[in-house]
C-alpha cells in the first residue's frame, strides 16, 4: 500500500502550545509561620466574644428596684422642728400669741420721708443738645463736645518721665562739672579764651577755603587712579574740617590739656 501520511488536516493553522509553568516556590518555613500567626491571633478582638451569656427569664427588673433607699429618720416630737445638725428649734407661735419682732419704733418714716423730700435741693436738669431739625436731643457730656480732658488731675503739669529726665540731665551735669573743676585744680585741664576760640575757628576755616580751591581745580573726569585718590583725600579733609568748625561754634566752653599744643 502506498504511503498515505500526508492529510489535508495538516494545512490547518496548529494552536500553539503553551510553556508549561515553572514549579511554584514554597518555603520550608511556610507551615511553621501560618502557625505562629495562628497562634498570637486574638480571637474577637473587635467584635466581642462569639458568644454572650443570656440572663436568665427570672432576674428582671422590679418596680423602685434601681431607687437608693435612705435610712428611717427617727420620729418627730410634735412641736419641735429638728435642723441638720439635730439641735431643736421652737415651736411655732399659736395664733393668739404676738411675739416681739425686734425693737419697735414710733417713727413715722412716710412724714419724715415727705419732708426731706421737699427741703432737699431741686435736681439739676442734664445738659443736652439738639441734632436734628426735629428737635431730637442728646446728652451733651459724652458726645465729645465738650471738653472734658481739662478735668483730667493731670492736665497742664509736666509729665513725670520728662522730670525725671531733665533731673538727670542736671546731675550729669554736675557730675561734669565736678569732674573739670578737679582736673582744672591738677593742672591737667585748661580753659582757653575767647581770642583763642576765634583764631582757632578763622583758622579751620581759612583751611577750609584752601582745600576747597584745590578741588575746585580738579578735572571733571577723574579717569586715572592718582586723579580717584586726590578727589577722595580732598573730600575727607573738608568733611572733617566741617566738623571741626561745626563742634566749636557748637561749644562756647572748650578745656583743653595742659600740655597739649593746637
Amino acid at each position: 500500500m502506498a504511503d498515505c501520511t500526508e492529510s489535508i488536516y495538516n494545512l490547518m493553522p496548529q494552536p500553539k502550545a503553551l510553556p508549561s509553568k515553572a514549579t511554584r516556590y514554597n518555603s520550608t518555613f511556610r507551615q511553621m509561620v501560618q502557625e505562629e500567626y495562628k497562634a498570637r491571633k486574638d480571637p474577637s478582638k473587635t467584635m466581642g466574644p462569639a458568644k454572650v451569656s443570656l440572663t436568665s427569664t427570672n432576674d428582671f427588673l422590679k418596680k423602685r428596684s434601681g431607687e437608693q433607699k435612705f435610712e428611717k429618720s427617727p420620729p418627730r416630737v410634735a412641736g419641735t422642728t429638728t435642723t441638720l445638725g439635730g439641735s431643736k428649734k421652737p415651736p411655732v407661735p399659736r395664733r393668739h400669741e404676738h411675739p416681739v419682732m425686734g425693737v419697735k419704733s414710733n417713727k413715722n418714716f412716710v412724714k419724715t420721708n415727705a419732708i426731706e423730700n421737699m427741703l432737699a435741693p431741686p435736681k439739676k436738669p442734664s445738659e443736652k443738645f439738639a441734632d436734628t431739625v426735629t428737635g431730637a436731643t442728646q446728652d451733651l457730656n459724652p458726645s465729645g463736645l465738650v471738653p472734658n480732658f481739662v478735668k483730667k488731675s493731670e492736665y497742664g503739669k509736666v509729665p513725670g518721665y520728662l522730670t525725671k529726665r531733665k533731673e538727670e540731665m542736671d546731675e550729669a551735669m554736675r557730675e561734669y562739672e565736678a569732674y573739670v573743676a578737679m582736673k582744672q585744680r591738677e593742672g591737667a585741664l585748661k580753659e582757653i579764651s575767647d581770642a583763642e576760640r576765634e583764631a582757632i575757628l578763622e583758622g579751620l576755616k581759612k583751611n577750609w577755603e584752601e582745600v576747597h580751591h584745590q578741588y575746585q581745580g580738579l578735572s571733571v573726569v577723574a579717569d586715572t587712579a592718582p586723579k580717584k585718590a586726590r578727589k577722595e583725600r580732598m573730600e575727607a579733609e573738608m568733611k572733617q574740617l566741617e566738623k571741626d568748625i561745626e563742634m566749636i561754634e557748637r561749644h562756647h566752653v572748650i578745656y583743653i590739656a595742659a600740655d597739649s599744643q593746637y
